[in-house]
Formats: structure tokens, sequence, C-alpha cells
């Protein structure tokens, strides 16, 4: 790679990781999972950097990578398994009154498609059109993934009164 290339990947990293790692965090909802996807994604996005940085929008180019090593490491069987000091009797119930941490629990317990999906429309902003282009899926899959996405949110948040689930798009719909 040319020097001029990677001073342009590594001005491209330094301004982009931020967003990608906080977008990586709402698909994972796990700090560490979410730091390894940012940089499994950047050192594919480094390895073809000629051919990444030609194409006309690097930045959802590359978030398209993000969403794919997300769902990808999803998929593992070992990201299922949760190591506990010792096996509980009975679910616990409760927990903590903080909305973010139920919204992120929530999040965590929706299908992975769905939550790209609201991920990408509703916490980074995207149109349909740009969401449909991240994921590489048509239009209509971003609208009924969105639809049933925020019908999960809704369901999963039904006990909790304070968190009003709306979109800003309904009209997308």
């Amino acid at each position: 790679m040319r020097q001029q290339d990677e001073a342009e990947f590594r001005d491209f990293v330094i301004s982009r990781a931020p967003a990608l790692r906080r977008t990586a965090y709402l698909m994972c909802g796990d700090w560490h999972a979410a730091e390894d996807a940012v940089q499994t994604t950047f050192t594919k996005a480094y390895l073809a950097w000629v051919r990444v940085s030609a194409v006309e929008n690097v930045d959802a180019y590359v978030r398209r990578i993000l969403m794919r090593v997300v769902i990808d490491e999803g998929r593992r069987p070992w990201r299922r398994e949760h190591a506990v000091a010792a096996i509980p009797d009975a679910v616990a119930v409760g927990g903590s009154n903080d909305d973010r941490d139920l919204l992120m629990r929530a999040l965590r317990a929706m299908p992975t498609q769905q939550r790209a999906v609201v991920v990408l429309r509703y916490w980074e902003d995207m149109s349909v059109d740009q969401a449909a282009t991240t994921l590489g899926v048509t239009v209509g899959t971003i609208k009924s993934q969105s639809s049933r996405g925020l019908d999960t949110l809704r369901r999963l948040l039904a006990d909790r009164p304070t968190l009003v689930i709306t979109s800003a798009h309904e009209e997308d719909r």
C-alpha cells in the first residue's frame, strides 16, 4: 500500500472509530465485543483499502462490513454461551431501573437482522435507502424489519411505560 493510501486509511480510522464503536456496541451490547468487531472491520477494510477507498461512499461500505462482522460473530457457537460462577435456581428478575440498561437488554433480545435495522434506522438515523445499501438488502426488507423491530421493542418494553418507542420515520413504513 502506498504511503498516501496508508495516511488516508489512518485518517479514516481516527475519524470514524468512535462512531463505529458505538454502532457495534448497540449491535452486540458489549464494549469488548464491539471493540473486537471494529478492529476486525478495520482489518478487513485495510486489506482491501485500495478497492474500498474507490467506492462512492466509503463510510457506508465500512459500516456494512461492520454489520456483517457483528452478525457473523453472533452466529459463532461460543458467543451463545455465558460462563457463570453458579447455576441459578431461577431466572433473575428485576435489575437496574436505568432505561439505558433496559433498552440494551431489549436490543440484545431482538433477532439480529431486526436489531441491525433498528440501530441503523433509529440510532444512526439512516434513511430506508441508506440502510438497505448498508446491509445489502432491499428497501422492502428494511421497511418490514423496521416495523417488526419496533414491534419487538414495544413488546419487550411493554411493562415499562416510561420508555415509549416511537418512530421518527413513520411515513417511511
